[in-house]
């Protein structure tokens, strides 16, 4: 069978890219070096230019030829929206970092998405879930989907990632350094962290893989081992590849396409559904927060734990007590709105329920003949001593540490 291209994106630099010295400065500067030398090098095919003519089309800065080879790039009918952009990208960087400035409209490429984003039903997760074959699988599934954390970074999560108590705690607390999430730390990437945690049900299940390939590989896990490894000898860690395979495998089995990134559109949506902070939803997928600084101290780790612990019933799937979960909460907001009785402060307890504003009640037959209404608040116990002082009283205290009071 004939070669598509006489040169592939394993061997471009050896083959191709080694003969152009600049071309090699602007690989030393960027991240995904052979993907951008193969598009660099088809762009340089279909415009017939080596790189070193493209970069002397502008030594006149009068001459805009090189801003309408990019424009020809973009007309060509016969290249699909992705081989155009990938080609764009690459020719612009070049300039870019050889120093060479283009005008900002040459090269535009208007996207146009063939397919609408997937977000999966908990129906169609579990069926995803039941089709894995092993634990591992099973184990990935669930935690990426409560992590948000990416395919990339699935390949390079070791051990020592997770608090070194992750086995006892509820929810589990994870912590990706700049190296292993978008970016690896570099130029405006540097100091960002991952910051996010795992589900009761992944806890579950990265337990029983962590004990089952243990005992396949008849040796304990350190910290510094990769998380997710190959199921047979020699037990390597797993690739982007074997996701990928992962992934074709499950969907077939279950009948349900899905792709590794769906887990962070459906981890964001639970974090929007609960009203989260934006910026600590950021934090939880691994984004850049501005303003802030990395790494987040213990404290700040905690405050973040609980307002994930509201997406909880959102974003577990595996059990069926969790599909009416949100139902409950919901009711027991509703039934909260009208006072607080003893049957409802129970609610509060068990759902670990957060007032966020005041909640009052009317009460008839006040000291002075008329009707008034009484006002209840949940406050940390850090604020206790100022309601105290305002004249609030304390009504119940809550499995989370936090206070019911009323004035």
């Amino acid at each position: 069978m004939k070669k598509k291209f006489e040169l592939s994106k394993k061997d471009i630099i050896e083959k191709w890219a080694k003969n152009y010295p600049k071309v090699m400065n602007w690989l030393a500067k960027i991240q995904r070096k052979n993907q951008s030398a193969w598009y660099l090098w088809r762009y340089c095919q279909l415009v017939n230019k080596t790189p070193d003519e493209l970069l002397a089309l502008k030594e006149d800065p009068k001459s805009k030829e090189a801003e309408f080879l990019l424009d020809g790039i973009v007309a060509n009918e016969s290249l699909t929206n992705p081989v155009k952009c990938n080609m764009v990208i690459a020719a612009k960087s070049f300039y870019k970092h050889n120093y060479v400035d283009l005008a900002r409209a040459s090269g535009q490429i208007s996207w146009v998405k063939q397919r609408p984003y997937r977000l999966h039903s908990k129906e169609e997760l579990l069926k995803i879930y039941r089709s894995a074959l092993n634990p591992r699988d099973r184990t990935l599934i669930t935690f990426a989907w409560s992590t948000a954390i990416a395919k990339e970074s699935l390949t390079k999560i070791q051990w020592r990632d997770l608090d070194a108590d992750w086995e006892q705690q509820e929810i589990p607390h994870i912590s990706l350094d700049d190296s292993k999430i978008k970016g690896h730390g570099i130029g405006k990437y540097r100091g960002v962290r991952q910051e996010t945690f795992l589900t009761p049900e992944a806890k579950k299940d990265l337990i029983e893989y962590k004990e089952w390939i243990e005992r396949k590989r008849g040796v304990k896990f350190t910290p510094e081992d990769n998380t997710f490894l190959e199921i047979e000898k020699p037990f390597k860690p797993i690739t982007d590849a074997i996701l990928s395979n992962i992934n074709r495998g499950l969907s077939t089995n279950s009948g349900i396409e899905f792709g590794w990134h769906d887990c962070r559109r459906f981890v964001e949506t639970a974090l929007e559904e609960t009203k989260i902070n934006p910026n600590w939803a950021r934090k939880i997928r691994g984004r850049k927060v501005r303003g802030e600084e990395s790494p987040y101290s213990r404290p700040a780790i905690n405050q973040l734990r609980e307002a994930y612990r509201q997406a909880i019933p959102l974003l577990q799937f595996t059990q069926p007590t969790q599909m009416i979960e949100l139902e409950k909460r919901q009711k027991a907001i509703e039934d909260l709105m009208s006072g607080l009785t003893n049957e409802q402060k129970a609610q509060v307890s068990k759902y670990g329920l957060r007032l966020t504003k005041r909640i009052h009640a009317k009460k008839e037959d006040c000291p002075n003949g008329t009707n008034c209404e009484e006002v209840f608040e949940q406050i940390p116990e850090s604020e206790l001593i100022g309601h105290l002082r305002n004249g609030w009283t304390i009504i119940h205290h809550l499995q989370n540490g936090d206070l019911v009071v009323k004035k």
